[in-house]
């Protein structure tokens, strides 16, 4: 069983601290490590933050970033009434899509936009409607099913 008593820090992991300033034979005498001339050779150096020597800082060498990505936004899956036409099924709905590969399996939400003509009747299930997709749908026989 461990006990406190039995618990040791890694190995190398704890060192002597540099102690500066105590003659030459200490190998940290003289200029206390700090150089012989320069900008941090004084007492009361601080270089501001991110100061990197001169060299332009890597805050500034990075592009800025622009605009806004909501984490939270549902992924959407959006269907025209024109490739409506193009499927041969009487009912439509987002997992119809996303089996036959033409929503990504991460969307949640369809929406269904009024671009085109549509000549046969389908039943289609979605989350949104545009006014003019639910007339055209409708016009054409079939019907629309919110969910």
């Amino acid at each position: 069983m461990i006990t406190l008593e039995d618990l040791k820090p890694a190995e190398g992991s704890v060192t002597k601290s540099k102690r500066v300033g105590r003659g030459r034979s200490s190998g940290h005498g003289k200029t206390s490590c700090r150089g012989h001339n320069g900008e941090g050779q004084r007492s009361g150096r601080s270089s501001k933050r991110g100061f990197e020597g001169g060299q332009m800082p890597s805050y500034r060498q990075m592009p800025k970033l622009k605009g806004f990505k909501n984490r939270f936004a549902l992924k959407t899956a959006e269907i025209n009434v024109a490739d409506l036409e193009a499927i041969n099924v009487d009912t439509v709905d987002l997992n119809y899509l996303i089996e036959n590969k033409k929503a990504h399996p991460s969307c949640v939400v369809l929406r269904v936009l009024g671009n085109g003509e549509l000549k046969k009747a389908v039943t289609v299930k979605a989350t949104y409607f545009t006014p003019s997709a639910k007339e055209k749908i409708e016009k054409a026989g079939g019907k629309v099913e919110l969910v």
